[in-house]
């Protein structure tokens, strides 16, 4: 194009803009425009006779047949306008959309985000999906892609509490799919029942569905990071078996030998919960973490196949709720397993004894502070003959340490086969177990991690304040900066607490248990560790270990004015006078420490 050509485009385009605006008719005229057509289409149709209006009617069902015959399955709901329905009771407002007749979003009304928004599980396109995958003349056909049409429903007597609506999906005037939705007026269930209609001899193998659904659970909680880490896809066999996918990492998992109850789209304290009466013959599971996306915690799939009762339908029911222990328990269907209590005998521990005393506690109608307050000296008095037997073996084995060193000095650091020998026979002499002091301490560790695992599970401390506490359901940041490896961007006041409580601990039970050389040491870089890790973990976790080791240092204090150390002393040397008892049987352990060593001596004298 030459210099007059470009020109003459210039103008062509300026022209147009300009006539564009110049000539656009003013508000005025449009409104007077708009008034005038209404009237002429109102006056049409009140002088229609009845007749014509059948025709028409008959003339989109034809329609509706052509396009299906054409071999365009579902072809006229294949375009259309996005529309919603809202069903709302006491605790929830679902919004139902026309496009694929789902859920498009769940706002759990009682319920705030941790910036006090309105609390939104998941909702629109990119987030979710659920339609059911089918095979219409050869053809793959996903119901999420289609438009449906909704109508309410007339009730029953029984059912005038509930509000329902049916969503359909027509493939001609006597053919289609119905998506049939209730809610009642208190609760947290939504029941939905997918029922095929003439559609047996139009989809390939009729007598099962297979249900894709798919959603990003969006970000409720304060800290990303702690959301990841209690958020995955639960699911539940119908030999009362529950599983989870990795949460951690992405993960997927097919199933097919077992029929799954429930499946679940878990959130750190909020699920979406597909629960099948009939069972689900397939699953293909899947969760993903996109590092990227600040507003989404996980991206959550499954795919699932149904088999269709004797009257074409398969009755489902959605639980959209907190993942409180109690409320769903309510529920049925063990609903309650979807909190994770820990693997093992720590499950065991905080489901029968743990959480009964928990819901005792809160009967009270306390501050949720002084509950664990509660459950703390509660926990402390049933462990205090434990605690008595750990001080009392430390004692002794402060109480022999002079000797321990006499024999050290004569023996020589040089053989330290000969030095373990010679130890053994003093604790023998004298009737001390050298592991006295750490069996009961062993057997308190399962109670400690499994709180470690209870109280970030715990819904009810979210959103509850204690003393500068706002929420005890997240960290209390005291100081806050750039963000580094391991620590984060903050550090929490309570969790500085509960490491300086257990660096003067430590430096306590050092004097108690009379440690020395790199022993003594150690157990100052423990705390170091858990502050790194429980910086971000719930305030009111940090604050149980904080009591805790203060209840263990009061114990210690008033163990210690009960304990005569001079006492032990001579009792300890009573027992050295004794004869040795030689028909007394050895312990496993001692028999096993001997041969140990007597191997360990006879393969240095071989070396030598």
């Amino acid at each position: 194009m030459d210099k007059n050509s470009y020109m003459g485009f210039v103008l062509i385009v300026a022209i147009m803009i300009g006539s564009y605006f110049l000539l656009k008719p003013s508000d005025a005229e449009l409104k007077k425009e708009k008034h005038l057509q209404d009237s002429i289409a109102m006056a049409k149709t009140a002088h229609k006779p009845a007749a014509a209006l059948k025709a028409d009617t008959s003339k989109k069902t034809a329609a509706v047949d052509t396009a299906a015959l054409k071999g365009i399955p579902f072809g006229i709901a294949s375009t259309g306008t996005e529309k919603f329905v809202t069903l709302e009771n006491q605790e929830l407002r679902v919004k139902l959309s026309t496009k694929g007749g789902r859920v498009y979003s769940v706002e759990l009304k009682n319920y705030k985000t941790f910036d006090q928004k309105p609390l939104i599980l998941f909702d629109g396109d990119n987030s979710n999906s659920f339609g059911l995958n089918l095979r219409v003349q050869d053809k793959p056909v996903n119901t999420n892609d289609f438009y449906f049409t909704p109508s309410a429903q007339n009730l029953t007597v029984a059912e005038k509490d509930s509000s329902s609506i049916t969503m359909r999906l027509s493939y001609s005037a006597t053919q289609y799919v119905d998506y049939i939705y209730s809610l009642k007026g208190t609760g947290f269930k939504l029941g939905l029942t997918i029922k095929t209609t003439g559609l047996d001899n139009v989809i390939a193998n009729s007598n099962t569905l297979n249900l894709n659904w798919a959603a990003s659970m969006r970000k409720q909680e304060k800290d990303m990071k702690l959301d990841r880490t209690y958020s995955t896809v639960f699911y539940y066999n119908t030999d009362n078996d529950v599983d989870y996918l990795s949460e951690g990492k992405d993960d997927q998992k097919s199933i097919t030998d077992k029929k799954m109850q429930w499946v679940a789209f878990k959130e750190h304290f909020f699920s979406g919960v597909l629960i099948a009466k009939q069972g689900i013959d397939k699953s293909d599971l899947s969760v993903s973490i996109d590092a990227t996306n600040d507003n989404d915690v996980k991206q959550m799939k499954a795919s699932l196949a149904f088999a269709r009762a004797t009257d074409g339908s398969v009755p489902l029911e959605f639980y959209f709720g907190p993942n409180q222990f109690s409320l769903l328990k309510d529920q049925g269907h063990d609903l309650d397993k979807i909190v994770n209590l820990g693997w093992g005998p720590l499950k065991y521990i905080n489901r029968f004894a743990t959480i009964p005393i928990f819901n005792l506690l809160k009967k009270f109608n306390w501050n949720y502070g002084l509950i664990i307050l509660a459950l703390t000296v509660i926990l402390k008095v049933v462990l205090s003959p434990l605690t008595y037997r750990s001080y009392l073996s430390m004692a002794k084995m402060r109480i022999l340490k002079p000797e321990m060193d006499e024999i050290k000095a004569k023996v020589g650091e040089d053989n330290p086969t000969l030095l373990q020998q010679e130890y053994m026979k003093l604790y023998k002499k004298a009737g001390v177990n050298p592991l006295g002091g750490c069996l009961p301490l062993l057997l308190q560790m399962p109670i400690v991690i499994a709180f470690f695992r209870f109280f970030p599970s715990l819904f009810e401390l979210r959103g509850q304040g204690f003393l500068w506490m706002h929420d005890l359901s997240t960290y209390d940041a005291v100081i806050q900066f750039p963000s580094i490896p391991i620590l984060g961007d903050h550090i929490s006041l309570m969790c500085l607490l509960m490491t300086i409580s257990t660096l003067v601990y430590t430096y306590f039970n050092n004097q108690i248990s009379g440690a020395t050389g790199q022993m003594k040491y150690i157990g100052y870089i423990t705390p170091i560790i858990f502050l790194a890790t429980l910086n971000s973990y719930p305030a009111g976790l940090n604050y149980y270990y904080f009591l805790a080791n203060m209840f263990t240092f009061g114990q210690q204090y008033i163990i210690r004015l009960m304990v005569d150390d001079k006492k032990i002393h001579a009792q300890l040397q009573e027992n050295k006078k004794k004869p040795e008892d030689k028909t007394k049987k050895k312990s496993g352990f001692q028999a096993r420490m001997e041969e140990m060593m007597r191997q360990q001596q006879q393969a240095a004298a071989k070396k030598k």
